[in-house]
């Protein structure tokens, strides 16, 4: 072939992009928008695809079809197809902000809690936190409490009870919260 009919194939499969383009933008782009679930930006570049394969495939397009919409409709519904199967294929793409920026579970103030709760509980007289040792954190009944610190029931419901009032007033906040 010839570098004068090259060039003519090349100016003739441009006027016929051409003229698609101003024919069926609008009905195009709202079938990607459609296609790609109203995301502009994914259906502004399968539309610029679609073009760009029309112009590729401008010789095999035949001018005299009443609408050039279903092979237009198809191409891009094939982009979208490949673009949502590529996706699923490969791995989800990282975030480039540098990790120290990234947003995280932040466990601090759980940290700190824990450590003014803890340091309170040591300030107990040592029956007291006995008693809140084996009812709260060792989740043991009174009874069984009870019979583990070698005491009465009622002295461990009033130890608990008295180390609960201390724990209000040290720590400034009702235990409920």
């Amino acid at each position: 072939m010839t570098q004068r009919r090259k060039h003519a194939r090349r100016r003739d499969a441009a006027a016929i992009v051409e003229s698609l383009y101003s024919e069926y933008r609008a009905p195009l782009l709202a079938f990607c928008l459609n296609l790609t679930g109203g995301d502009r930006h994914w259906a502004e570049d399968v539309m610029q695809e679609t073009m760009v394969r029309a112009w590729r495939h401008a010789d095999d397009l035949d001018p005299e079809a009443p609408s050039m919409m279903p092979w237009l409709a198809t191409v891009a519904r094939r982009l979208v197809i490949d673009d949502l199967r590529a996706r699923s294929a490969r791995p989800q793409e990282v975030n480039q902000d540098p990790l120290e920026f990234l947003p995280g579970r932040d466990h601090i103030d759980a940290m700190l809690r824990r450590m003014v709760v803890t340091d309170a509980v040591r300030e107990l007289p040592p029956p007291q936190r006995e008693a809140v040792v084996e009812t709260m954190l060792r989740d043991r009944s009174v009874g069984d409490a009870a019979l583990y610190l070698n005491v009465p029931v009622g002295t461990v419901k009033s130890r608990v009870h008295y180390a609960f009032r201390t724990l209000r007033v040290s720590l400034a906040e009702p235990m409920a919260s």
